[in-house]
């Protein structure tokens, strides 16, 4: 199986990530935090560790601003949720996944919020000044994603971020398609707070993500419970990452995770880049020799990821998807891709687009034999 459907899920994984997971799960598989024998010690561990490296992945200044989460979806709501009060003003853009979008229109109805849309420019890229326009006296927070998951279009997120500090507004990033694919530095882009995933670019399992949290910024809570510290407490500590951290963790999860980073780290994340690069141009250059297929997106390689969006002219996606898995064992995704704001904004949100999305394992044959079989279709 060619595997392109990295924006979805990375696959396959580094080999130490399998063999950690069942490394933890056999021989130290206690609960973390909750108990002082040697077992739930390691674990505990093994818990920091991966919230060490993370920080040094992102530049995070103290790796306890690090909290774990199920998924990227669980750290946007944490986030978004935590921030906001009834007559706030959030500023989304275009471009955002549903996972931005569902949270903000939940508020929206439920405590009235009001909500402002950036317009994404015809590559799917979000300027400066589109996010100035829109804000206000009351704009509380800034929530984006730094790229786009069906067009692989990058914002420009620093720029964004040196305008919200100057404006005092909380800036929150959705990393999902960028995590371990390109750098992201919290201090040197002034985000406030950083969703991510564990299991696409960061190349852990499925059920593990995290969010950081800027020091000194305390959100409200979206769920209670044990913590394994203070206990005598009937209140939800406010100390992180307790707060945001509430039941048992995923251990083996998040050990697997730390394999993953540690396998970045030691590749170079400059290198990953690189590579992905190389394999995203070779995509592009390729569609755009073929006819009747229509590219989504930019065409400028340093803006966008190896999210690759198309149509072939008079094919509906799903049926080429299929194709692509039943005949030529090419695995990608077809239609809307749990972002109705961006397939809206550039005008897809009728017929869906097929999506071939890159990863760090993959190879130029992969790219040259989903080339032959577009082109055969």
């Amino acid at each position: 199986m060619i595997y392109l459907d990295n924006a979805a899920t990375s696959w396959p994984k580094p080999q130490n990530v399998y063999t950690e997971m069942v490394n933890c799960i056999k021989n130290y598989g206690a609960n973390p935090g909750r108990s002082g024998h040697r077992m739930s010690i390691t674990a505990s561990e093994k818990i920091y560790e991966c919230r060490e490296n993370i920080s040094k992945l992102f530049n995070i200044p103290d790796p306890l601003c690090v909290s774990f989460t199920c998924n990227t979806t669980e750290a946007l709501n944490i986030g978004i949720k935590g921030s906001l009060k009834p007559g706030d003003h959030v500023i989304i853009t275009g471009m955002e996944h549903n996972s931005v979008l569902r949270p903000v229109k939940k508020l929206e109805k439920t405590i009235g919020i009001s909500i402002s849309i950036a317009d994404a420019d015809k590559c799917g890229i979000v300027s400066v000044d589109n996010i100035k326009k829109c804000i206000k006296k009351n704009t509380k927070l800034i929530v984006m994603t730094h790229a786009s998951n069906v067009f692989g279009s990058i914002n420009p997120i620093e720029e964004i971020g040196r305008l919200a500090r100057k404006r005092k507004i909380i800036y929150m990033v959705d990393a999902a398609q960028t995590a371990g694919v390109i750098p992201i530095d919290v201090q040197k882009m002034n985000i406030d707070i950083l969703a991510f995933p564990g299991h696409k670019g960061l190349l852990g399992p499925q059920g593990t993500g995290g969010l950081y949290v800027r020091e000194n910024l305390l959100l409200d809570t979206i769920k209670e419970g044990g913590t394994g510290s203070v206990s005598e407490d009937p209140y939800q500590p406010e100390f992180v990452p307790d707060r945001y951290e509430s039941g048992t963790l995923n251990t083996p999860g998040i050990a697997g995770l730390n394999e993953g980073i540690k396998y970045i780290l030691e590749t170079g994340l400059n290198e990953i880049m690189r590579h992905e690069r190389e394999l995203t141009l070779r995509l592009l250059e390729g569609l755009y020799s073929i006819p009747k297929v229509k590219v989504y997106g930019t065409n400028e390689i340093e803006k966008r990821v190896g999210v690759v969006s198309i149509n072939i002219k008079n094919r509906d996606c799903i049926e080429v998807c299929e194709l692509l898995d039943e005949i030529y064992e090419i695995a990608c995704r077809g239609g809307l891709h749990c972002a109705y704001l961006a397939h809206k904004s550039m005008k897809t949100l009728e017929k869906g687009t097929v999506r071939l999305s890159i990863g760090c394992f993959n190879t130029k044959n992969d790219i040259d034999s989903v080339l032959y079989a577009i082109n055969h279709i």
